[in-house]
């Protein structure tokens, strides 16, 4: 199939994600958004059901998350670096350890690094605060100082966590395609409170820096 007919399937956790990044696509009709359900189980599944019954040449997990204190702050927009399963791995007396030090595969998915600064050039022209770095995916997502610290010891750099980004792009590089993840930040990766979340100005940034995607993605 010809390139320019072949789609981009952007994928949500939720319906308020998805509602935020239709809005923010305008009706173009060069996307398909799915909703997948929460968590990188549910993500994988979802996406791999939508690769295998369409024609796509990108696919980009996108909804909001949690930004690390120091990196990504509440209103801002992370484009992932990279996309890695933080909490996929071994507890051991000596610490944590990957399935990368496992030797049982990885957990680190790399994304275009060309098509990132890209995107992340126009979302910050578009005045929006934004960043790229690696976006970490958890099954559990962090509720403790303690566990913030050691999630950013064990990634430098971590810029955002979210549940879905893994499951998305290993079904993507399952099927040989390219992903990109893009997270708005709702709150500090930390002690949880709920309370101080700022959920509807992150699917606002979330809107917004979707409707600057069709500027670099031909």
């Amino acid at each position: 199939m010809n390139e320019s007919v072949k789609k981009i399937l952007i994928v949500t956790a939720v319906a308020a994600e998805k509602e935020a990044v239709l809005r923010g696509l305008n009706g173009e009709d060069r996307y398909e958004v799915i909703t997948a359900g929460v968590g990188p189980a549910a993500a994988a599944a979802s996406t791999a059901r939508a690769l295998g019954s369409g024609q796509y040449k990108l696919v980009i997990s996108a909804g909001i998350g949690g930004g690390f204190s120091g990196q990504a702050p509440v209103g801002s927009v992370v484009v992932a670096s990279s996309i890695i399963a933080a909490d996929l791995g071994s507890e051991t007396q000596e610490g944590f350890l990957s399935v990368d030090q496992l030797g049982f595969g990885s957990a680190y998915i790399q994304t275009p690094p060309k098509l990132m600064r890209q995107i992340t050039e126009a979302f910050q022209a578009a005045g929006l605060i934004a960043l790229s770095g690696p976006i970490l995916s958890v099954s559990t997502t962090t509720g403790t100082q303690a566990t913030a610290d050691a999630l950013a010891a064990r990634v430098p750099g971590a810029a955002a966590e979210a549940m879905e980004g893994f499951g998305v792009a290993q079904a993507a590089h399952d099927c040989g395609l390219p992903v990109l993840e893009i997270r708005a930040v709702s709150n500090i990766v930390g002690p949880r409170n709920r309370d101080a979340w700022k959920i509807p100005q992150a699917l606002q940034a979330l809107e917004t820096a979707i409707s600057q995607l069709s500027g670099v993605l031909s």
